[in-house]
């Protein structure tokens, strides 16, 4: 299978080394062009149709960039990137598979409610909103969406970075609370799922690509703190002014479940425990710092 995989990063080149090992062509594509990867601006279609007549027909495109975004320009980032580029690749490889990675911020919900796929959408962030537009482009294509949730794996670990500094807080407005729900996924995970979207040819659907076990906040970090002995968090007011927006829901897995896929590592502390990588990554970017 000949696949290219638009946005070489954090889950892409996992999950472009883990296609290489199964024996499949990736065809890596950045914005620059760096390294071992072929430079081209999603959002240019020209530049879309001068990378189509260079490498030919292709099985699949993997859209998993990043926005590349800081500031005030990132919803015109997220316009360019997700909904310019998913229009210019599915309709300059219109014989494609098309995946496009998106994100559970799609879901709004502060209620604590399971969502699912079928759950209502409608994010209080602009970005996200952006994000749903970008959707309906590739189902309109007979492409697939994969949302995840928080990715963390070797090198990223935003919840155990800011608790080992001394930043993190727990959501709410009493002492006793116990927070809200986090939703994450590992990288190696999500890049399995990716994987397992594609070799099935699960078109024309979503997907939340999420671990089995939700936690809230005061259990991640009583966990934290059996290990760390940094103490619990207080309870502060939540963060609403997130780039996403602020939400208090649990993700769903089942559906992508149902097709046979499972994640490795059934929650954040089963891949603390067992990817021996994590940890030590995460002490040496704090000694780094």
């Amino acid at each position: 299978m000949r696949i290219i995989v638009i946005g070489s990063g954090y889950v892409g080149e996992s999950f472009s080394t883990l296609m290489e090992n199964l024996g499949h062509d990736i065809i890596r594509v950045t914005r620059r062009g760096a390294g071992n990867s072929i430079g081209m601006d999603v959002s240019d279609l020209e530049s879309v149709k001068s990378i189509k007549e260079r490498v030919g027909e292709v099985d699949t495109i993997l859209h998993c960039a990043s926005s590349g975004s800081r500031g005030k320009d990132r919803n015109l980032q997220y316009q360019k990137v997700y909904v310019e580029g998913c229009r210019n690749l599915t309709q300059s490889f219109s014989d494609s598979m098309f995946l496009f990675t998106s994100s559970s911020s799609v879901y709004g919900q502060n209620d604590e409610s399971i969502v699912d796929e079928n759950s209502k959408t409608d994010p209080p962030s602009s970005t996200s909103k952006l994000l749903l537009e970008a959707e309906r482009i590739a189902l309109d294509a007979n492409g697939a969406v994969a949302r995840l949730s928080g990715i963390y794996g070797p090198g990223r670990s935003y919840l155990l970075k800011r608790y080992l500094e001394g930043t993190s807080q727990i959501d709410g407005s009493s002492e006793d609370s116990n927070g809200r729900w986090i939703n994450q996924i590992h990288r190696d995970d999500a890049a399995q799922a990716m994987a397992h979207i594609i070799q099935n040819k699960l078109v024309n659907q979503v997907f939340n690509v999420s671990d089995n076990e939700p936690l809230l906040q005061r259990r991640c970090y009583d966990e934290f703190n059996k290990r760390f002995k940094n103490g619990i968090p207080k309870v502060k007011e939540p963060e609403k002014g997130k780039v996403r927006g602020w939400s208090n829901k649990r993700v769903s897995n089942e559906k992508i479940k149902t097709t046979g896929w499972e994640p490795k590592y059934s929650n954040y502390f089963d891949a603390l425990e067992n990817d021996s990588r994590i940890l030590p990554s995460i002490m040496n970017s704090l000694e780094k710092n």
